[in-house]
């Protein structure tokens, strides 16, 4: 079956079976700053694939590569006709640090699409910077010297170095959902984050906590200096035009 599905995968983007959805990333009172773009695949028959199912499947093969850059090329499109200079958040596999001239893909996007470079955020995983070091990071920064911005998503979860953060200077990191998601029922997890907190604003670097669905979260959240969340509290994945409100307003909008 999983052969298969990867095998239906091939044929997905040009078939136009995939899509994108966005949620919304805000201020922690609710003011809607940009938004994370997620791949999304109807398949003609079996309806909606999880990401979580098909995205591994994508990465054992070549295919997240064509996958990957359509999906960049795709949300930097669409952001650039956004009448609000709003940010879009997209993320990187780590096939593509290993295939191809990732710098070169995306300045020729930016230029493709129109986008200004500093309303683009690359998102990677801590996995990523465990392949070859020396030359991810010149990577990173030849990418960042485009305006570009880099974020660590999912910080905590996987080979957390603080070597990391002192190697490379990272715009923005993500507080990874499962921390978010047990404030209220474990101390670790609140433990974990405050630490988290303190640490980037010691560094400077901004944090965003991702996962955010309750008052309480929040809430906490606002307490402990976090400045950014995203979560089903601001809005739900979903195509952009469920947000026409948002991306076509004079001024960004406000959940509050």
């Amino acid at each position: 079956d999983r052969w298969v599905l990867q095998a239906d995968l091939g044929h997905a983007l040009r078939n136009g079976e995939l899509s994108l959805h966005f949620q919304p990333q805000a201020e922690i009172n609710g003011r809607i700053f940009g938004f994370e773009a997620l791949m999304r695949w109807t398949h003609p028959t079996r309806g909606a694939i999880s990401p979580d199912a098909f995205i591994p499947l994508a990465e054992a093969s070549d295919i997240i590569l064509d996958m990957s850059a359509w999906v960049l090329k795709e949300a930097c499109r669409t952001a650039a006709g956004w009448t609000h200079p709003l940010t879009v958040a997209v993320n990187l596999s780590p096939i593509q640090f290993q295939h191809g001239e990732l710098p070169l893909l995306i300045q020729q996007t930016l230029i493709d699409t129109g986008l200004p470079p500093s309303r683009l955020e690359l998102e990677i995983t801590e996995g990523i910077l465990l392949g070859d070091f020396a030359h991810i990071v010149g990577l990173l920064r030849r990418i960042k010297a485009m305006g570009v911005r880099i974020a660590m998503d999912d910080f905590g979860t996987g080979y957390s170095s603080l070597s990391y953060l002192q190697a490379f200077p990272f715009d923005k990191i993500k507080i990874d959902k499962s921390f978010v998601q047990s404030i209220g029922r474990t101390e670790q997890a609140t433990t974990i984050i405050r630490a988290v907190i303190g640490l980037c604003r010691g560094l400077g670097i901004p944090v965003i906590a991702e996962g955010v669905e309750t008052e309480e979260q929040r809430s906490f959240l606002a307490q402990e200096h976090c400045t950014e969340i995203q979560g089903y509290i601001i809005g739900r994945p979903a195509p952009i035009q469920v947000y026409s409100k948002v991306v076509d307003s004079l001024a960004p909008a406000s959940t509050t």
